[in-house]
């Protein structure tokens, strides 16, 4: 899936924006965005977020046989992985050209500058050596990545702890963190990359750009360097020409953040280490502040409880007695008795519901024998009167029932009433009650 492209109001004003020294988000030129640094559970597992670029970094160890032409040197492997998780734009399975620049540069930046001691990695020459492998997973993207990815990998390289081994003669024994602690890694220095954007063919400079002022810029200049202020590596992109006073400059701005970030770094790892040692409570669940609605945690509410028998005793004494009441039980039969009244039998008696539904059963049935006499013209006669049968009509071919004192009820088949027998409906009627009267 392909990216959405900006607007060309969009990068108007964006730009616009930039001519003026604001930005989006409210900073200034120069201004890096919040850094927050949180700890795993296990040793070398970290999650750094640069405003919301978020990076998990995970840090793992293995014995292999070293390189030929090192053979007293441990291995260093870096993997940094895009998913469509953090952004749509990215295709899983497939190694696009940022991610290839960006793996070439985290390289230069941390194995190329020997910030960790590799020969402190060798257990047997040329047998035995520890492989450390750096993977970053990028879990949510809004603009320089670079520059998240190095900060999670030196972090979670300096957290990192491997198992310690030792060696007798041929053998290697490798130790459990029960056993005997494991060993943090041999670290010089920390080198961290630090991105300059470019806008108006180098008129503007931007500090740590996000998402959309990546989309609009038009060079990105990237300086690794640690806090001695010197200069790992730098790499220049987007095809600009950029003088030497604008180099030294963004130099400048780079060794100033640097070592902002280095003293961050370094309060979070002593802050983590010293939780750990008192057994406290650490990890990525701890990590999330208690403000938010996913937390469970309620303040205390300081209660007074120093007068509460006081209290109670003047409550009770202050209420009535409860009145003596002595019941009779009444034997109705042998082996039975009864406490008290109870209630009267209502079983039988209709409810007001049932009533009200009765009622209009009543009035609905008296409303269809109204209705009968205006459409068929048939007269009903009394119930009470045992002499004439009840006949109910239709117009209509249909069933009718003639209603007897004495005998069950017949069905007779009628025809359809035409048009003349409209106009005179009581005549047929009265003839059969002739009929059935001479019968009896």
């Amino acid at each position: 899936m392909k990216e959405t492209p900006l607007s060309n109001c969009e990068r108007r004003f964006l730009l616009r924006a930039i001519e003026e020294k604001k930005r989006l988000d409210g900073r200034q030129t120069y201004d890096y965005r919040n850094i927050k640094i949180s700890f795993g559970t296990d040793y070398g597992c970290c999650i750094v977020e640069l405003g919301k670029t978020r990076v998990l970094g995970q840090v793992s160890c293995e014995l292999v046989s070293p390189k030929l032409n090192r053979a007293t040197e441990g291995i260093l492997f870096f993997n940094l992985e895009l998913s469509q998780m953090a952004a749509p734009a990215f295709e899983p399975g497939r190694q696009s050209d940022l991610l290839v620049k960006l793996n070439r540069l985290l390289e230069r930046c941390l194995r190329n500058s020997k910030c960790i001691d590799t020969e402190s990695l060798c257990v047997v020459a040329g047998e035995k050596v520890w492989q450390i492998r750096v993977d970053l997973h990028l879990l949510n993207h809004d603009g320089n990545i670079i520059d998240a990815a190095s900060i999670a990998a030196i972090v979670a390289l300096c957290h990192f702890r491997r198992p310690d081994v030792s060696v007798q003669g041929d053998e290697v024994t490798l130790y459990t963190p029960e056993e005997r602690d494991p060993v943090p890694l041999s670290i010089h220095h920390m080198p961290i990359c630090v991105s300059f954007a470019f806008f108006q063919q180098g008129t503007y400079l931007l500090v740590d750009p996000n998402e959309r002022e990546e989309r609009v810029m038009d060079g990105l200049l990237v300086i690794a360097m640690n806090k001695h202020r010197e200069i790992c590596t730098i790499q220049s992109s987007g095809g600009i020409m950029l003088l030497k006073d604008q180099v030294l400059r963004c130099s400048k701005i780079a060794g100033v953040k640097v070592l902002e970030i280095t003293e961050l770094i370094q309060k979070a790892l002593e802050n983590d280490q010293k939780v750990r040692k008192e057994g406290g409570k650490f990890g990525f669940a701890e990590s999330i502040a208690s403000q938010r609605i996913t937390a469970f945690k309620m303040e205390k509410a300081p209660i007074d409880t120093s007068d509460v028998e006081e209290k109670a005793e003047e409550i009770i004494a202050e209420a009535e007695p409860p009145s003596e009441v002595v019941s009779n039980p009444v034997l109705w039969t042998p082996g039975t008795a009864q406490i008290g009244e109870g209630i009267e039998n209502s079983w039988g008696d209709l409810e007001d519901s049932e009533k009200e539904e009765e009622d209009e059963d009543g009035t609905d049935e008296a409303i269809i024998l109204d209705s009968l006499k205006m459409d068929t013209g048939v007269e009903v006669s009394n119930i009470g009167s045992q002499d004439a049968p009840i006949v109910l009509s239709d117009s209509e071919e249909e069933e009718m029932i003639i209603l007897e004192p004495d005998k069950n009820p017949k069905k007779i088949r009628t025809q359809t009433i035409s048009a003349k027998q409209e106009k005179a409906p009581s005549k047929k009627p009265v003839k059969k009650r002739k009929k059935k009267r001479a019968a009896n």
